[in-house]
C-alpha cells in the first residue's frame, strides 16, 4: 500500500494530457509575453494583501514589518525558481498541485490539492471581509450609514470585545445589536452579498481576456502610486516621521515597538500579501515561452511588488501610530480619513478603486478554486460532478456553487484573524512542497533558450550555512537556542496571570497576593525585577491590578511557547536537510526555498497549526474513503 499511496503520474503522460490546467481544457494559444505574465503576477500578488493585510502586519511588528516584507520576498523568489523549474519540465497550465503528482507522488498531490482550497476559498473570505470594509468606507462618503452590527463578523466583534477594545466601530457593533434569546445578530452582509454576486457571474461564466487585467494592474498601480506620492508628503510635511521610531509598551522609542517577534508575528498578514505570485505557473500554457518567460516574470513582479509593499508600509506606520490599526480592515482609506490625515477625496478615490480592484481579485480566486477541483476529479480523487459543465454555460457548475458555498457559509462564523492565519499556512506549506519536489525529480542536461535553474551543489554549502548559523546565534544572540528550551518565563507568568484572575478576594487581598508572587521570583531575572519596580510605582491596589493586567495580556504565552516549539522543530529539520543535502548533493536553491518558507512557517500560532492539522485529517479521510480507490492511477505503478 505505502507504494501506491506515493504513485506519481509519468511526465510524458502529463503533457500528452494537457487537461490538468486551472482552465479546464487543453490546446490553449499561446499569446503571452514576459510583460503579459509580469502584469498578470502583479494582478495577482497587489490584490487583498496591499489593500487589507497591511493594517494587520503594522499593528503587530509596526514600522519594522519592512523587514518581514524582505525575507517573505526572498522565500518567494527561491520558490519562484522551483515553480520555473516545473514550468520548464511540464509547460502546461500546472501548478503546485500538478508538479507534487510529478515528484512526491499521489498522496501529497491530494494534500496540496486539498491545501489550494485554503488558499483559493478561504482566502476569498477574507477578501470578501477587506472588500466589504471598503465598500462601506465608499457608503460613509456618500452618507449611506450601514449599521456597524451588519458589516461586522460576530467573531471579531467577540474577540474584540473579550479583549477589552476601545474600537468605537465593534463597540458600537456589540452595543446596538438586535438578539435572538441570548445570540447577537451580528454578520458581515456585504460579504455576503459579494460573495454571491461573484458566484453566480462565475457560475455564468466570466472570462478575463489579458488586457482587461492589464487594464486592472495599471489602475491598481496608479492609485497605489498616488498614495505613496500624497501620504509619503503628508507624512514629511506635517512632521510624522516620528511614527517611525513609536514608543512601546515599556515607553522606550524603536523601529521595531514589539520586539523582533512582534514582526514575525505579522508573518501571516505579510505573506498573504505575496499570495499568488505562483498564479503565474498556471498560465505556462498559454504563454509563447514558458521555459524562458515563466521565472522572469515571476522575479519581475516580486521585485516590483515588494519595493511597493516597503513603500506602503512606510506611508501608513508614518500617517498613523501603528497601535491604531486594530481590526482595520481597509488600512489605505483609514490613513485619509478625517481623525487621520484628513484627506477626504484621497479616501473616497481609494475606496472606490480598492473596490473594483478587489472585485476582479475575488472573480479570479474565485473562477480558480472550481477549475483545482475540476483537474483533481479528472484524476479520479473526487467525484465526476466536480468535472460536470453546465450545458449552456460550459462552465464548472457544481464545483462552483460547492466553491461560493464553502466562501459563504464560514463568513457568518469566522473573522479577518482566523482566515489569514489559515489561507498563509496551507499556502507556506504547498510552497515547502514544491521546493521539496525540485528536490527529488532528477537533474536534466541544460537546453539553450530555456529555464535552466543553476545548479549549486549544496554538499558543503548548506550544512556550511546551517552549522555557521547555529555557532552564530549561540554566540551572538544572548542564550538564542537557550532560550528556546527554557519555558519557565510563561509558566510565570501563567502563575501571575491566575492569581490576578482571583474572584474571591478583594482587590487590596489580589494586588498584595500578586507582589507577594514577584517577591519571590528569582532576583536575577531581570524581566520581573522591572515587573516588581514597575508594580511598586503604583500606589492603589486597583491601579496595581490594572498595571499587572496590561502587562499579563501584552505577554502572549501561548504564541510564545509555539515558537519556541516550532524553532526547536526548524532547527532539528535543517539539520536533517544538511545530512540530506551532504549524502545525495542536493541543488542549493530549493534547499533554501524549503528553508526560508519553513522559518515562515515558525511565525505560525499554535491555533493556525491545530486547525491545520484537523483540516489535513479531514482531507486524508475523504482521501481514503474516496479517492485512493477512485484514481485512475489505481493499480499502477508509474514512475519518472
Amino acid at each position: 500500500m505505502s507504494n501506491s499511496l506515493f504513485r506519481r503520474k509519468n511526465i510524458s503522460n502529463i503533457l500528452a494530457e494537457g487537461s490538468d490546467d486551472a482552465h479546464g481544457g487543453g490546446g490553449l494559444k499561446r499569446v503571452l509575453t514576459v510583460k503579459d505574465l509580469t502584469f498578470f503576477g502583479i494582478a495577482a500578488i497587489l490584490g487583498a494583501g496591499s489593500f487589507s493585510s497591511l493594517g494587520f502586519a503594522v499593528f503587530n511588528g509596526g514600522p519594522g514589518v519592512v523587514i518581514l516584507f524582505i525575507i517573505t520576498a526572498i522565500a518567494c523568489a527561491f520558490t519562484a525558481f522551483c515553480y520555473s523549474e516545473f514550468a520548464s519540465r511540464i509547460p502546461v497550465a500546472g501548478s503546485a498541485y500538478t508538479y507534487a503528482y510529478a515528484s512526491f507522488g499521489e498522496l501529497f498531490a491530494w494534500v496540496i490539492g486539498w491545501a489550494l482550497i485554503m488558499e483559493y476559498s478561504i482566502g476569498n473570505i477574507y477578501v470578501a471581509y477587506s472588500w466589504s470594509d471598503y465598500f462601506t468606507s465608499f457608503l460613509e462618503k456618500l452618507h449611506i450609514h450601514l449599521p456597524q452590527y451588519l458589516s461586522t463578523s460576530y467573531m471579531e466583534a467577540k474577540h474584540a470585545i473579550e479583549r477589552g477594545t476601545d474600537n468605537v466601530g465593534i463597540l458600537d457593533a456589540w452595543n446596538n445589536s438586535h438578539k435572538i434569546f441570548s445570540l447577537r445578530i451580528i454578520f458581515d452582509l456585504p460579504a455576503l452579498v459579494i460573495n454571491m454576486l461573484i458566484t453566480y457571474l462565475v457560475y455564468r461564466g466570466v472570462k478575463e481576456s489579458k488586457n482587461f487585467s492589464n487594464a486592472m494592474v495599471i489602475l491598481k498601480l496608479a492609485v497605489v502610486g498616488l498614495i505613496i506620492l500624497v501620504g509619503g508628503y503628508l507624512v514629511l510635511s506635517n512632521g510624522l516621521t516620528s511614527n517611525w521610531i513609536p514608543k512601546n509598551t515599556d515607553g522606550i522609542k524603536s523601529f521595531m515597538p514589539n520586539g523582533f517577534g512582534g514582526v514575525m508575528a505579522a508573518v501571516a498578514s505579510v505573506f498573504f500579501a505575496y499570495i499568488g505570485f505562483d498564479a503565474v505557473s498556471v498560465m505556462a500554457e498559454e504563454s509563447k515561452n514558458p521555459q524562458r518567460d515563466l521565472p522572469k516574470s515571476m522575479i519581475y513582479s516580486l521585485v516590483i511588488c515588494t519595493v511597493i509593499y516597503i513603500l506602503l508600509t512606510l506611508v501608513l506606520s508614518g500617517a498613523v501610530d501603528y497601535k491604531n490599526f486594530e481590526g482595520i480592515g481597509d488600512p489605505l482609506a483609514f490613513i485619509f480619513e478625517k481623525q487621520n490625515l484628513n484627506v477626504g477625496w484621497m479616501q473616497f478615490l481609494v475606496s472606490i478603486c480598492a473596490v473594483v480592484a478587489m472585485t476582479s481579485v475575488l472573480l479570479v480566486f474565485q473562477m480558480g478554486q472550481p477549475r483545482i477541483w475540476m483537474s483533481m476529479s479528472r484524476d479520479g480523487l473526487l467525484p465526476p460532478a466536480f468535472q460536470k459543465l453546465h450545458h449552456e454555460f460550459k462552465t464548472p457548475s457544481f464545483a462552483t456553487i460547492i466553491t461560493g458555498l464553502v466562501v459563504g457559509i464560514p463568513i457568518l462564523f469566522t473573522d479577518k484573524t482566523f482566515v489569514l492565519d489559515f489561507t498563509s499556512i496551507a499556502t507556506l506549506f504547498a510552497f515547502v512542497l514544491v521546493c521539496g519536489g525540485v528536490l527529488l525529480i532528477p537533474r536534466k542536461e541544460k537546453v539553450a533558450g530555456k529555464f535552466n535553474m543553476p545548479f549549486i551543489n549544496g554538499k558543503f554549502i548548506f550544512p556550511g550555512i546551517v552549522i555557521g548559523s547555529i555557532i552564530l546565534l549561540s554566540t551572538l544572540g544572548n542564550n538564542f537556542f537557550g532560550n528556546k528550551i527554557d519555558f519557565s518565563k510563561e509558566k510565570r507568568t501563567d502563575a501571575l496571570a491566575s492569581i490576578i484572575a482571583v474572584k474571591s478576594f478583594d482587590t487590596a487581598s489580589i494586588a498584595n497576593n500578586f507582589e507577594n508572587a514577584l517577591l519571590l521570583e528569582n532576583k536575577s531575572d531581570t524581566v520581573f525585577k522591572d515587573l516588581k519596580d514597575s508594580v511598586a510605582k503604583r500606589t492603589t491596589a486597583a491601579d496595581k491590578i490594572a498595571f499587572a493586567q496590561k502587562y499579563i495580556s501584552n505577554e502572549n504565552t501561548e504564541q510564545s511557547r509555539t515558537m519556541k516549539v516550532s524553532m526547536i522543530v526548524f532547527w532539528l529539520l535543517m539539520l536533517g536537510l544538511a545530512v540530506l543535502s551532504f549524502l545525495k548533493n542536493y541543488s542549493l536553491i530549493p534547499l533554501l526555498g524549503v528553508a526560508s518558507c519553513l522559518y515562515l512557517l515558525t511565525g505560525m500560532t499554535l491555533a493556525n497549526w491545530l486547525w491545520f492539522g484537523a483540516w489535513l485529517g479531514l482531507g486524508l479521510i475523504v482521501y481514503f474513503l474516496y479517492g485512493y480507490k477512485k484514481s485512475k492511477l489505481a493499480g499502477e505503478n508509474e514512475g519518472l
